[in-house]
């Protein structure tokens, strides 16, 4: 029997199950309450064959102890106790889907749980008819593998296989895929392979192996990448989303947390293998790195694109004039740090920065395809590692300056993302919650106001995160003033300039030669995409010389109360 991770269906009612034990003497499925012996297939794994039906109680027994399987599609209820099997290849999909490419990508970062009242897959799919209007065409779903208690971000999981239940079923999730389908929309998945969460994660307890004893992440102990058996539970995982959910593709959080010395790099053997396969639609891979690294998204390289965290950094200096912590060197010359976006998409790039670290960061990204680069102005990151979690657009009073950024960031030839209810000016912090008790609950709380102590623009007092009330605060409702229903129509107006004039400028060529010039507060860019041209003129702060659009522009956004302005002209291609 072919070794793997969880159970599977083989036909005429049978499963096969499988689970890697290096540690472990003796290994039992049992299955609604009836246990069998596994055999030992060697290298550390266990087999089992036997007969059961979908939805039936099951759990692996080693050495005595009953435990959850950690690839386990389902729970029959919370992360503690039994799994239950689900047969993947019994939902009828009913919308044929051949994917969108990704200079087509406008994604929209949502929390399945604070997106609508209801926080469930359902409810989510009953608003993708207004993001399609709006123009997004990915959603960005956060991390939905299950994790401890009711509420959270997702990215304590420790069940990466298994809906987070709280959400809706394992199909319910697949409707909701499917009903984007429907609607023009791809989804793409966030998922965490960089730790698990500190309540529920049973692989330490009987499989010591798959940790590194001289490894750590932020988040707790580090993961033995180098062993087979765990690079493929991960890779499994991956492959697991993309044809269990057919999804468009996934966003892989923090993999500068990833450590692994084996000859291929995890991430490397990762987009490989998910390349292997033509599914008859693109699929898309998506990173969040802190070391803004250029190899990963070359035009041959496996990886589409990568959160780029330093236009975000950039603008917010800019328009809060905060500087404190990792702010401190986007504040010395903001301007001049957007000039270099708009240039090169990465900002630190491996050269030394004033208020920077001892250690500069990054490599040169000015060869890399413009829609390499997801630029945003809020993410839940940005948003809610904030003590309060307030969004950017609550922090100014300059609404022009504000509108000019965001057409600036849907309009430049990267990949736009936008953080849910910023489309219509939610009045909804998104603030950071959990649903741990005893200790770990009390840890958390601790460690939260402790890190926000010592900073003062986005510091100060922080909201209880094990409190229900800081989950429900942050959902985040509906637009109900003229200002937030005016501010959704810009966003729509933008896109749909976007996908006139943008979009079928990067079909002809992603990687478009660039000219930027900064004089004073000013900016000027253009890209040539040979033929076609994109070019941009925009006023970021007080100045004397009056600013001059485009002769033809195909947007002006100018106000007589505040020095920023934004001048659009496209030469058709």
């Amino acid at each position: 029997m072919a070794t793997h991770w969880g159970a599977r269906p083989i036909g005429n009612a049978q499963w096969r199950f499988g689970l890697w034990a290096p540690d472990a003497e003796e290994a039992r499925v049992e299955i609604d309450g009836l246990a069998m012996p596994a055999l030992a297939a060697g290298q550390g794994w266990w087999l089992f064959e036997g007969e059961a039906e979908a939805g039936a109680s099951y759990r692996w027994v080693i050495e005595g102890t009953p435990y959850p399987d950690p690839a386990a599609r389902a729970q029959e209820g919370d992360v503690h106790g039994p799994s239950k099997l689900v047969d993947p290849a019994a939902f009828a999909w009913r919308n044929d889907w051949q994917g969108r490419p990704w200079h087509e990508a406008v994604i929209y970062e949502l929390h399945i749980g604070t997106f609508t009242a209801e926080g469930t897959f359902a409810a989510a799919m009953a608003e993708l008819p207004r993001l399609a209007a709006l123009g997004i065409t990915m959603i960005e779903i956060m991390p939905v593998a299950q994790f401890e208690g009711e509420r959270g971000w997702g990215y304590d999981g420790v069940l990466p296989y298994a809906p987070h239940p709280a959400y809706g079923t394992p199909d319910d999730l697949r409707t909701l895929v499917d009903a984007a389908r429907g609607h023009g929309i791809g989804v793409l998945m966030d998922v965490v392979y960089n730790h698990f969460g500190p309540a529920g994660n049973y692989l330490a307890a009987w499989c010591p192996s798959f940790f590194h004893p001289e490894r750590a992440s932020p988040w707790g102990a580090g993961i033995a990448f180098e062993a087979p058996a765990v690079r493929e539970f991960f890779i499994a995982n991956a492959l697991h989303w993309i044809d269990e959910y057919r999804l468009d593709g996934l966003r892989l959080d923090a993999v500068h947390a990833i450590e692994d010395r084996s000859p291929t790099h995890f991430l490397d053997e990762l987009g490989q293998r998910i390349r292997a396969h033509d599914r008859g639609r693109p699929i898309h891979l998506v990173t969040e790195d802190e070391r803004n690294h250029a190899r990963y998204f070359t035009t041959d390289a496996p990886y589409d694109g990568t959160w780029n965290d330093d236009w975000h950094h950039a603008v917010h200096c800019l328009l809060t004039g905060e500087d404190e912590s990792y702010y401190a060197p986007f504040a010395v010359d903001p301007v001049a740090d957007i000039a270099t976006a708009l240039s090169d998409g990465y900002i630190e790039q491996g050269q030394p920065r004033k208020n920077g670290d001892a250690h500069p960061r990054g490599e040169p990204s000015a060869a890399l395809p413009r829609t390499a680069f997801v630029n945003f102005l809020g993410n839940h990151d940005q948003v809610g590692n904030r003590a309060q979690g307030e969004r950017l657009h609550q922090l100014l009073t300059d609404t022009h300056a504000y509108r000019v950024m965001t057409a600036l960031t849907l309009l430049a030839p990267f990949t736009p993302m936008l953080f849910m209810g910023d489309e219509f000016l939610t009045d909804a912090p998104f603030q950071f919650f959990v649903d741990f008790e005893g200790d770990l609950a009390e840890a958390v709380r601790k460690g939260r106001a402790q890190e926000f102590a010592r900073f003062s623009s986005f510091g100060g007092a922080v909201p209880d995160p094990v409190s229900p009330e800081t989950f429900l605060a942050s959902k985040i409702g509906a637009p109900t003033r003229e200002e937030q229903r005016a501010h959704a129509g810009f966003v729509a107006d933008m896109l749909k300039l976007r996908c006139k004039c943008i979009i079928p400028l990067l079909a002809r060529n992603p990687q478009p030669l660039v000219a930027v010039r900064r004089v004073g507060e000013d900016i000027e860019a253009q890209w040539s995409f040979g033929p076609g041209t994109l070019q941009l003129r925009v006023r970021l702060g007080e100045t004397e010389s009056p600013f001059e659009p485009h002769p033809e522009p195909v947007l002006l956004l100018s106000d007589a109360h505040s020095p920023f302005a934004l001048s659009v002209a496209v030469t058709p291609e």
